[in-house]
């Protein structure tokens, strides 16, 4: 099968233009001044988008502020509303490529710096998932097994797009269990008599795994402690038939693909105790990214978007550790300390998505006087088929809910 042209290139691989040298003289209040210039000069035809995960100074600048897909999502509405011409997302690759596959044609969308990957997006490629998709229907060549793949939407849209190909869906972190339930039971397609579903889950193997123990099934370390089966199994893409036994792969229902997110696998069960001995009080609430171990120990889990709600609502006088990127804890302890309310890391380590602050107000600002000099830099562009896939995947998922709540405005 080809691959949807133009999407094959790992976001790690683009190359970044070295920035005039009158950027780097810049304090942090000129540059500050220079980029509100800037969008005052170009007015509506520009929508900026900040990340959860980014620094300060960035995410001041953004007229919506959010996480991945809710941005991509409500600048998708906003952008006709407003009459935008330029989406600049201050996020990392795989944000923008959404942003352009839910965004009219007639809109542009720029990332500041073409550096800003994700190394979870990049351990999943378009040409090791089309080859386990082959070793793994060779498996079941003669079975009633049907995959269905599952993307989380922090992946390439070349994923997106093979997994929209194969009758999958993406996911977030906050409907991953819905997805679950609707692959299992056959996705689009309801399973015949005597067929049975297996999962395919791409890239983040801890979300997959937290995310189908909550639907009841077991884990490696499960069974390890019971003594029983696993129900699920880890690929690794660059083993053969991913480093299992065809027998494990004919049993096991959710194959985990093997990836992780760099932030989140650095939370660690003795962070869990140090917090609980720090304050024997205190709830530890993480992000389903976090390995099992961290989950098992911590007494609320959720997506981004979870963790801020339950720290906007946290009653006065509650201690929380919390276990997510560092700029958006540092942020929610701040705000949270004005009602009263105490929050820490969970971790004293540097928990920090360091490709997320590639973007910074440098990078805002060029971007900014490109624009209004009539030049458009730093363009994410998915080519139509590759985004008429993806969007297939991206659609599958959100027919499962009712539209999300609206991303934080800001003045």
């Amino acid at each position: 099968m080809a691959a949807p042209a133009g999407v094959l290139v790992s976001p790690s691989m683009l190359w970044q233009a070295e920035l005039p040298n009158r950027y780097g003289t810049l304090t942090s209040d000129q540059l500050g001044e220079a980029i509100s210039s800037r969008r005052k000069e170009l007015g509506s035809r520009l929508l900026i988008l900040g990340h959860h995960y980014q620094r300060d100074d960035v995410i001041r600048h953004a007229d919506l502020i959010g996480d991945s897909l809710k941005l991509s999502r409500m600048a998708a509405a906003e952008a006709p509303r407003r009459g935008a011409r330029f989406i600049v997302f201050c996020g990392v690759h795989f944000m923008a490529e959404t942003a352009d596959i839910l965004t009219p044609d007639d809109v542009q969308v720029i990332l500041p710096d073409f550096s800003a990957g994700c190394s979870m997006a990049d351990m999943a490629a378009y040409d090791d998932a089309l080859t386990a998709w082959e070793q793994i229907a060779e498996t079941h060549r003669s079975s009633n097994v049907r995959v269905i793949p599952i993307t989380y939407v922090n992946s390439t849209a070349a994923v997106k797009a093979f997994v929209g190909e194969h009758g999958g869906a993406c996911c977030t972190s906050s409907n991953a269990r819905e997805v679950f339930d609707w692959a299992l039971a056959g996705g689009n397609e309801r399973l015949r008599v005597g067929e049975r579903a297996q999962l395919l889950f791409m890239p983040d193997q801890h979300l997959g795994r937290n995310t189908a123990r909550a639907r009841g099934l077991r884990s490696e370390l499960d069974a390890e402690r019971s003594k029983s089966l696993a129900d699920m199994a880890v690929w690794d893409p660059r083993k053969p038939n991913g480093g299992l036994s065809a027998e494990t792969i004919s049993n096991v229902t959710v194959l985990l693909w093997a990836g992780h997110c760099s932030v989140h696998k650095l939370f660690r069960p003795e962070h869990v105790a140090q917090a609980r001995h720090h304050h024997a009080e205190t709830t530890v609430i993480v992000h389903p990214e976090c390995t099992q171990e961290v989950v098992e120990l911590a007494d609320e889990v959720g997506s981004t978007e979870f963790i801020i709600e339950r720290l906007h609502k946290a009653p006065e006088g509650s201690h929380w550790s919390i276990g997510t990127e560092t700029h958006l804890v540092e942020r929610l302890c701040r705000s949270s300390l004005d009602r009263g309310v105490f929050a820490r890391m969970l971790s004293d380590c540097q928990c920090m998505c360091t490709t997320m602050v590639r973007i910074n107000q440098q990078h805002l600002l060029w971007v900014l006087d490109n624009l209004a000099e009539g030049r458009v830099v730093n363009r994410i562009q998915v080519n139509a088929e590759a985004s008429r896939l993806a969007r297939l995947a991206l659609d599958r998922m959100l027919s499962l809910r009712p539209p999300a709540p609206a991303a934080a405005m800001v003045d």
